[in-house]
């Protein structure tokens, strides 16, 4: 992209300092929203953007604002910066290096649902972001963009920041609400939803970093602007997280619809030594398998295409590469064992199966297993799918059912040593 729109740091130095960001435009969109514009007309304007949620659901999120009742008050909007997922590093960078655009975008939120009190949730490992955001908080509240009564209104907003303890499950937006409130980390059960009974038992709205960080331009320039990059389902665009094996891993923000080659090969300088692409995981560790085949290069990234025609969710745009060196059932057994660790065991099938997925595919990788653990691992796996209380149980089998069905002889080549 020759304009980057969520990492405008690449292109502006010292975007992280509030002088330079003011001195490009930053927070005069938030200013006229405050002052000029009705809540409804910002969320609005959001709604007709089809911004659609990049922590990996793709729900779209005027629609998930507009959930909120205006019968039930104090709302809370929560950003979730609890970044776990393997392969995903997109939300560091935007934090890090553009997070007044992040706050901003937050702040945008706050307004259109008539939050007053807003938190940022940060996963444990991001202490020196989280100290970095409340000295960002500070310098706006100095500057009187936060605080009480902003520019003359009755609008008052304040932010604050939360750490969380590294734990995975923590990404899940009602274990998030729980740990926020100072309970153990572990999922609700659903419903009512946060957007009815959230925080403190209040209307919530919980977005992603990168969605946040969407906002600001699109209340700026308009829903019409924001619809000319990507698709008509899939608006706007998005930072796809490319590592693996492949030779220049990092974060691209391109327009949703770009083809897997083209990220692959074209961004990301193809795979060492030459090598094949044997296999892609689209939405990190919480991905079904994608046999690389043609096809599946030329397939657009977006979340309708990736899951019509590959039958995987983009989730994150995490794309983690596989070439053809690595075998599929090694690569499964990292996949549980990870799963197996971060699972908070509230629910027996997700506790007892990944336990139990983990023995399985450690014998098969260390050549200890019988020719029926390949089928066995597959049932054990059947029996997770679908009686989980969250999404954990069943990103931990994706890898597992979708690795057996395209590459089975990767496992029995493992089992027969």
């Amino acid at each position: 992209m020759k304009e980057h729109i969520l990492l405008r740091h690449r292109d502006i130095p010292d975007l992280h300092r509030l002088e330079v960001y003011q001195k490009h435009g930053g927070f005069e969109t938030f200013r006229r929203a405050v002052t000029t514009l009705k809540p409804e007309e910002v969320l609005n304007e959001v709604k007709a953007s089809g911004l659609r949620g990049r922590g990996g659901a793709g729900f779209p999120t005027g629609v998930k604002w507009s959930f909120l009742p205006n019968n039930l008050w104090p709302h809370y909007v929560v950003a979730n910066a609890d970044e776990s997922e393997p392969g995903t590093f997109k939300d560091r960078e935007i934090l890090e290096s553009n997070p007044y655009q992040f706050l901003e975008g937050l702040m945008l939120a706050s307004y259109a649902v008539q939050a007053n009190l807003s938190y940022v949730y940060l996963r444990g490992e991001f202490w020196q972001i989280a100290r970095h955001l409340d000295a960002c908080i500070a310098e706006l509240e100095a500057a009187g963009l936060l605080g009480e009564h902003l520019f003359g209104t009755d609008y008052s907003l304040r932010i604050y920041t939360h750490l969380g303890a590294g734990a995975y499950i923590c990404g899940e937006e009602t274990a998030l609400l729980e740990s926020l409130e100072g309970k153990l980390g572990q999922p609700r059960l659903r419903p009512p939803f946060p957007a009815v009974y959230g925080l403190f038992g209040k209307p919530t709205v919980i977005n992603n970093v990168e969605t946040l960080a969407n906002v600001p331009p699109i209340v700026e320039r308009g829903a019409s602007w924001y619809r000319t990059y990507g698709t008509e389902k899939s608006p706007g665009v998005k930072i796809f997280c490319l590592s693996g094996c492949v030779n220049h891993p990092g974060n691209y923000e391109l327009p949703l619809g770009t083809t897997f080659r083209e990220l692959i090969f074209e961004y990301g300088g193809g795979v060492p030594a030459g090598r094949k692409v044997k296999a892609i995981m689209a939405a990190g560790a919480s991905s079904s398998l994608i046999a690389a085949d043609e096809n599946a290069l030329d397939t657009p990234m977006d979340y309708e295409s990736v899951q019509e025609k590959l039958g995987a969710p983009l989730g994150s745009a995490s794309v983690i590469v596989i070439d053809d060196s690595v075998n599929i059932a090694w690569l499964v057994s990292k996949t549980i064992e990870f799963f197996k660790h971060e699972s908070c065991g509230k629910c027996t099938p997700c506790r007892e199966g990944t336990f139990w997925m983990n023995r399985i595919a450690q014998r098969i990788e260390h050549g200890k297993s019988a020719p029926e653990d390949v089928q066995l691992l597959e049932a054990v796996a059947s029996q997770i799918q679908n009686k989980c209380l969250c999404a954990l149980g069943e990103f931990s089998i994706m890898a597992v059912l979708s690795g057996i069905q395209k590459f089975r002889t990767d496992f029995e080549a493992k089992v027969n040593g």
